[in-house]
């Protein structure tokens, strides 16, 4: 199976070529072991995907699986593998290496430290508050100031130093991977020892008032060209799943994203595959299943391309809020079931800018609230209204070129198009847009140039605050 970066857009007629990865990218090849790691523990099943039991809890595989990574040659994996019945890791953070694969076998999983204390980035060496480094990870502390006051964040930011290192990290690196059938299991459901919460508790009990909490993510990379995930799954995990910045060439191919496990369960910001400050990525054939945005859009990445994969609970596929110097991306093939949002572009005055280039096609949706919602107006809430909430700011969104096309949900939900105003419209082109069961109270527009297409829509477009219509005729 072969994805050619180049010619994709063809496939319209129009010039989608440039709005995707460069790269040519193809299925990913697992590479041969230098070492075989067995595993010590068992996982015995449960609603959560497996549990270990509570003795085992300090029986830490962190120093041998870093160690074999540390000197395993490049082009090569560290395979952990089971033995006998015996089919589970249990890890602290990790530091991929370049050229080296962490390989995770059929059957086996390796399961995050429920220990916050493991996690902790020591503080700094100017470091003046006492001999005892507070422990920050896997606590929270109210945030001075509202919404969007980036001074008071920051204030905010110097009361307690360090924070959470990840449990896989990803810096400084070329061309490392991680692959099998394997499973990564943050246990983000999971009481932390010495506390009464969860990751995702605490979590939660942090958003009505914004509060700051420190918790860990699962995988975060950073200056890591080359990065690629291959066929793993990722679940349970404490906060986002996959974070990349600052790196060009990332590939996550036949990857799969399940948390919560448990449906019952609560996840509050366990994004899925969140890029940023970054190019030439790839998301392709990929399953998605969480408890935020399936794929959140950070700022300024470019040439990015999405490509034949599903998404379930979450948020739909997104770009920001960070949202400036985003373009060039190409979304083909997807399908969403689900989510709270399908197409989604949200951002405010506080925190957007110009985002331009970006593809959507050949889309499916079922039970999407908000089948297409591009909007100036983010509150920092799961959808976004449909009206300006007035913050003041000089980070204008401003969303171009961007290209709606077989675009099809099977029921019926909101579609808002809007730009902030009349300096800062957004620009969209609808070819065979199909909203069923609409209807004209679920049509939201506001400062936007709409150009109608092939197919068009099958809602109406001109009707709203100050849109303008191009094209036509509407179905």
């Amino acid at each position: 199976m072969k994805i050619v970066a180049i010619g994709l857009g063809m496939l319209m007629g129009w010039g989608a070529m440039s709005a995707q990865d460069t790269r040519t990218v193809t299925e990913p090849v697992i590479p041969k072991a230098c070492v075989v790691l067995k595993a010590g523990l068992v996982a015995t099943p449960d609603s959560n995907g497996g549990r270990l039991r509570e003795e085992d809890e300090g029986k830490l595989d962190t120093q041998r699986i870093q160690a074999a990574m540390d000197t395993c040659m490049a082009g090569m994996a560290v395979e952990l593998a089971m033995d006998g019945g015996k089919n589970a890791f249990l890890t602290g953070p990790l530091d991929l290496r370049s050229g080296v694969t962490l390989l995770i076998d059929k059957g086996v999983t390796m399961f995050g430290s429920r220990d916050p204390k493991v996690y902790d980035i020591p503080p700094p060496l100017d470091y003046t508050e006492g001999d005892q480094h507070e422990v920050v990870c896997g606590t929270s502390l109210p945030r001075p100031g509202q919404f969007g006051q980036e001074a008071q964040i920051t204030q905010t930011a110097q009361i307690r130093r360090g924070g959470c290192r990840p449990l896989i990290s990803a810096m400084n690196v070329t061309n490392a991977a991680i692959m099998g059938d394997g499973t990564i299991d943050g246990r983000g459901y999971a009481k932390l020892l010495g506390k009464d919460f969860s990751w995702w508790e605490m979590a939660r009990k942090a958003e009505p008032k914004n509060d700051i909490y420190y918790s860990t993510r699962m995988i975060v990379a950073s200056h890591a060209d080359g990065l690629v995930l291959y066929r793993v799954r990722l679940q349970n995990s404490a906060n986002y799943h996959v974070s990349v910045g600052q790196t060009n060439g990332f590939t996550a191919w036949g990857v799969h994203l399940l948390t919560p496990v448990d449906k019952k369960l609560d996840a509050r910001n366990t994004d899925g595959i969140d890029p940023g400050n970054s190019s030439n990525i790839t998301i392709a054939h990929s399953w998605i299943d969480n408890g935020d945005d399936n794929v959140a859009v950070k700022a300024n990445v470019q040439h990015m391309s999405v490509l034949d994969n599903h998404f379930y609970t979450g948020h739909g596929m997104s770009i920001g809020s960070e949202a400036t110097g985003d373009a060039f991306l190409l979304v083909d093939g997807l399908t969403e079931d689900h989510t709270t949002s399908g197409i989604r572009i949200k951002s405010n005055v506080t925190r957007g800018g110009y985002d331009h280039d970006l593809t959507y096609k050949n889309i499916c949706m079922r039970g999407v609230a908000n089948p297409i919602a591009i909007s100036p107006y983010y509150t920092n809430q799961t959808t976004e209204g449909f009206v300006d909430p007035g913050y003041k700011g000089t980070k204008i969104p401003d969303y171009k070129k961007i290209v709606l096309a077989n675009i099809v949900s099977e029921t019926a939900g909101d579609v808002q198009i809007a730009g902030i105003d009349d300096a800062h419209r957004t620009e969209i082109t609808l070819n065979n847009v199909v909203v069923k069961g609409i209807a004209a109270g679920q049509v939201h527009l506001a400062f936007s140039d709409i150009t109608l297409a092939g197919k068009g829509a099958n809602f109406d477009v001109s009707k709203g605050n100050n849109v303008k219509v191009m094209g036509g005729p509407m179905r």
